[in-house]
Parts: structure tokens; sequence; C-alpha cells
């Protein structure tokens, strides 16, 4: 599968998907990837095993808040800059790209950033969504070393961490990014193709893509009722007419309650679609009034280990004492050739049907 400018919008789409109200702007970075799409010609998207097991893959990203993010969409020099630093650290070329988080912005920094350096994408990720903290990782939970890790920003300004481990990583680039007034770029977790195959979250790219080409149905439709701090009210219309839902958010949404029964909750992936559009609405963009469609897709299996769920489950976030959802599973994103209820679809096709991955495909 290549990414090119015809099929960005449908993984743009699949990636605001992913990111369950957080992960950054979609819209600024898609406008970035599809620039570096047109300057340089479509990014070809490889499976794990395509490669040699030793070939180095470089995780990447940007760190940072929206609002700094949508004001400083960074340059060209970042990904060679860190591309630099890591072959340097770890002594052979790096031979791929993979994004660290699908979920978000970072979805389409990865496809601007192989388009720049002329490298092909590895269809995995590190979380298969999107995550506040930069240890919340297939990698972390499978003993991959987070570091050394790079951080740059757009004048070439870098940070080398190591020695650490997740936690202590999160905790010393939160102090960078500061330094770097809110906006840097990084590589962390960086690992060899074989590790790919069996410590990352594969098949994310096809499954964005295949998201934006068909929207998972509804748990409910409705309006936004009530937005008051991290909790938010949608008031059932339509068919669902009647009914009442709260969602709880911080960066992202992490559970939804009806009636005192959980429908849906971290680690698995909630998103609000805008019932007109399709697209995603990430928690900023809440308001009084708005027309939504509440989703929840399936997470990767690693996050349902014990181990999984320590780190992006419900309590990594403050929430306690949560039953086992009651909601109906929902489809995992994979094309299914259905209409979605409620909810507009995109008229473009895939340049290949995606590869079957989630739940039912083990690593």
């Amino acid at each position: 599968m290549d990414i090119d400018n015809e099929l960005l919008p449908a993984y743009a789409r699949g990636c605001a998907v992913l990111g369950s109200g957080g992960g950054g702007s979609v819209p600024m970075m898609r406008a970035v990837a599809a620039q570096a799409l047109e300057e340089h010609g479509p990014v070809r998207v490889v499976q794990p095993e395509e490669l040699d097991p030793g070939a180095l893959v470089m995780p990447c990203g940007s760190v940072g808040t929206s609002a700094v993010q949508v004001e400083r969409i960074g340059g060209r020099g970042e990904p060679a800059y860190l591309r630099e630093q890591v072959e340097k650290l770890h002594g052979s070329r790096v031979e791929a790209l993979m994004p660290s988080e699908i979920g978000g912005a970072n979805g389409c920094v990865a496809v601007a950033w192989a388009a720049y350096l002329g490298l092909p994408l590895v269809d995995a990720d590190g979380m298969g969504r999107a995550f506040p903290r930069m240890d919340q990782t297939a990698m972390e939970l499978h003993g991959i070393s987070p570091t050394p890790a790079v951080l740059c920003d757009e004048r070439g300004r870098t940070v080398v961490i190591d020695n650490v481990d997740g936690r202590w990583l999160e905790r010393l680039a939160r102090v960078s990014l500061e330094a770097f007034g809110g906006q840097l770029a990084s590589s962390e977790y960086v690992l060899r193709a074989a590790q790919v195959r069996t410590s990352t979250v594969t098949g994310s790219i096809t499954r964005a893509a295949g998201l934006g080409e068909n929207l998972p149905a509804p748990l409910l439709t409705g309006k936004i009722a009530a937005v008051e701090g991290g909790s938010i009210l949608v008031e059932g219309l339509g068919a669902d007419g009647g009914r009442l839902v709260r969602i709880e958010a911080q960066s992202e949404y992490l559970a939804v309650f009806e009636d005192g029964d959980l429908l849906a909750a971290v680690p698995d992936i909630i998103a609000l679609l805008d019932t007109r559009s399709g697209d995603a609405v990430q928690v900023e963009q809440l308001r009084y009034g708005l027309r939504v469609g509440v989703v929840r897709l399936e997470c990767d299996p690693v996050w349902r280990t014990p181990a999984g769920l320590r780190l992006g489950g419900p309590e990594a976030f403050g929430l306690t004492g949560l039953p086992e959802p009651t909601g109906l599973p929902q489809p995992s994103g994979r094309p299914s050739g259905l209409t979605t209820p409620g909810l507009p679809q995109p008229s473009g096709r895939l340049s290949r049907a995606p590869r079957p991955c989630g739940p039912e495909a083990e690593k």
C-alpha cells in the first residue's frame, strides 16, 4: 500500500478517530503531510516481515500541546536531525519509520517525515490509539528500552536522554518540552524489524485508512447537552431519544456511562463523531448542541493484559472501581462494505484492502 494524496484524507480521518478525542491537530498535520506528498511522492507502507529482521526502525512523533502545534507546525529539518542522531547512537542506518502513536496528529506527522526522508513506513505503531504519556506503549510492555531517546526542534537543537526507564523518560521529556517552547520532535523505543513483529501494535496504518473509509456504528447518536469540567452529557436523538449518557474525559475520552452502567472504558477507544461531517471531535472542541455519534472501538489485545491495564487502563487515569463494560463490542474499524447508519461515509477508495488487525489477528 502507498499513502498518496488520494488516500491521505481517509487515513487522516482514521487517525483522528483513533485519537480518542486527543492526539493533537489532525487537520493541521494532514496539510503538512499533503504538501510533503505533493513534493516528494507517495510513501510506501511495508509489513514488518518485509524488512530484514535486523533493520533499524525509528519510531517518531511530535510532543507538545495542540495550541502550540497549530502555531508551530515545525519544519523539514526535524526528521533529518532525529535520523542522524539515531543512526549515530545505534551504529546503523534507519531503514524505516514508524509512528510513535497512530492516534491523532502523529499518524500524519509520520507520513510527512517519511516523505521528506524518502523512507517507508512500517504498518505498526506503539499504541494503536493515542495516549497522553510517552511510556504508554506496547514497546514498554514488551521490555524494549525507551532509550537512548532523541529530542530536537526545527533548528536542530538536540537532547539525548539515556539510561532511564519509561517513567523517567516521560518526566525528563516534559521538562525539556518547556525549554523547547512547548513543541519538540522525538524518537524513543528505537527497535529492529524483528522486534516490530512481536512488540508493537501491528496493522495500525491500514486500520486507520480502513476506519476513514468505513466509520464505525455508534453506541448512541445525539447532541451535547452539557460540558462541565471533564464530564460531558450526550442526549439521545431520533431512535436514541430518551437516552442520556455521561462521558468522562481528560486529554482523551476515558469512559461512557448510561444509567449507572459502563458502556465503554479506556484502553478501548472512545470517539465522538460529528454526525454532519463524520469527523472526529476532540475534547477541546466540545460545545453545547453539537450533534455527535458516540463510538467504541476495541483496543489491541496487549492493553487487555494485566500489565497493559495497569499502564493504560482506567486506574492509570484515576478511574477506580469500574465494572466491566456492558456495551456491545463495536466493529474494529476494518472495511466491511456496510454503510454506518447516521454518519456520512467518504467516497474514496483504498488502494489496497487493509490487512486484518486487532483482536482477530494475533501478533
